[in-house]
């Protein structure tokens, strides 16, 4: 997205019509920016476990010297949590800071509800791989959050499994493919995988991989890509998977899903970083048998990979004392110990590289404890994230997704009608809550 300071752009809040703001004219003034004096009370929402034993840390050492004292609120997530804070920000009260996803920061930022807080985070943007530092950024000269946890997308396998049947763990797509088909010749009971389509994060980081970016800004309007060249290509390889038969098209969390992978039906997923604390719920008789290695890539030559998932610190323009908030958010993000608390409390992967090999990351997930290595070759992989391009409605997006992928998962059919479906409904609600859309 293009720098647009001054520009203004017709946008909508997740479920809650707010009418027009500035999209990137958001965010802290010059007033603002002035340092606060005297004892400060903020206050946080967030959704992560464990936050407010992470916050005591801040309140006992660092917050007392500075005289800033932050209370945790704790909050439902995903789009619960943005139109609460929108409904609030209408109403003038919301809170200092927030939890936000990343896909959330441009329906916040368009609503003006988080301030810029680029003068006041200092040099935070080293402690973070490029792909992720994008994310808050939106690709303009502003910063609307510092990065919490990220979600970079990896390959997971059965290794023994994978022995067994005489298969290679593939570094591309095509091997990918082949490697679906070749097991189904010598197991046709057994799958590597299944196309699922209910959690639309999966499909987007996908995406991203790809190098498709949904959403991005042409002078005054927004543009919707969803149907792009790079998204079609993904679609259109799930989709043919699925049809031929050479993977599962059943959808992921469920009890059949979760036997599957617990009784070696099916031997890998495509997944994130946190995928050991689910495979401990789901697949809890195959400790010691996973392995991990990168996403498959659509060429040799490439190294890229996704995001599913993750959150940042926001500072909201309701605040009155924004930078004393966004010094708490960059401590929250780059401090060691903070960052240590938040991994053993709430079980986060830091998007803070230097907390990526060290505390609760320098030995393996008690799940992957046969390979020593894992969060040495995650961070590596961290490294790799690919850009992202969100927009004001990926609420909207994502359902669609849900819709008309499941609807297509379940049928064997056409995907690439199905992401024409998910396009057309993203830019009708567009249209209809007045935005500005170019096609």
């Amino acid at each position: 997205m293009p720098h647009t300071k001054r520009r203004r752009l017709v946008t909508t809040a997740v479920a809650v019509s707010l009418g027009a703001t500035a999209l990137a004219a958001c965010g802290s003034s010059d007033d603002d920016s002035k340092a606060d004096s005297g004892p400060v009370s903020l206050t946080y929402w967030a959704w992560a476990p464990g936050m407010d034993k992470v916050v005591d840390l801040w309140n006992k050492g660092e917050g007392k010297k500075e005289q800033i004292t932050v209370t945790v609120k704790k909050q439902a997530s995903g789009d619960t949590l943005v139109t609460k804070i929108l409904t609030a920000h209408k109403a003038k009260n919301g809170p200092d800071l927030v939890q936000a996803e990343y896909q959330a920061l441009p329906t916040l930022v368009s609503n003006d509800a988080v301030a810029d807080i680029s003068k006041n985070v200092g040099d935070a943007k080293g402690k973070f791989a490029d792909g992720v530092w994008q994310q808050v950024t939106l690709g303009t000269d502003a910063v609307y959050a510092v990065p919490q946890d990220i979600g970079p997308m990896m390959f997971y396998y059965r290794a023994d499994l994978f022995k067994k049947y005489g298969l290679t763990v593939p570094t591309t797509w095509d091997q990918f493919a082949k490697t679906a088909r070749a097991l189904k010749k010598k197991a046709p009971d057994t799958d590597l995988t299944t196309f699922s389509a209910n959690d639309s994060g999966l499909f987007a980081g996908l995406a991203q991989q790809a190098g498709a970016k949904w959403w991005t800004t042409s002078g005054d309007k927004w543009k919707v890509a969803i149907d792009d060249a790079a998204t079609q290509k993904v679609a259109k390889f799930w989709g043919g998977l699925v049809k031929e038969g050479a993977i599962d098209n059943q959808p992921m969390y469920t009890p059949a899903w979760n036997k599957a992978l617990n009784t070696g039906k099916q031997i890998a997923w495509v997944s994130a970083v946190w995928a050991p604390g689910t495979l401990t719920t789901a697949a809890p008789d195959t400790k010691g048998k996973w392995a991990m290695a990168p996403l498959p890539q659509w060429s040799a030559s490439e190294d890229v990979t996704g995001s599913w998932g993750g959150s940042s610190t926001a500072v909201t323009t309701d605040s009155k004392h924004q930078e004393a908030a966004a010094k708490f958010a960059a401590w929250l993000n780059t401090d060691g110990d903070a960052l240590n608390a938040l991994a053993k409390e709430g079980g986060i992967y830091p998007a803070s590289t230097s907390a990526q090999l060290s505390g609760a990351f320098s030995s393996p997930p008690e799940y992957f404890s046969n390979q020593a290595d894992f969060y040495t070759k995650a961070a590596e992989i961290a490294k790799t994230t690919a850009p992202s391009a969100w927009g004001p409605n990926v609420n909207v997006a994502y359902t669609s997704f849900n819709d008309a992928f499941g609807a297509a998962a379940k049928n064997k059919s056409d995907f690439a009608a199905a992401l024409q479906k998910m396009q057309d409904a993203t830019v009708a609600d567009m249209k209809k809550q007045g935005f500005e859309v170019s096609q």
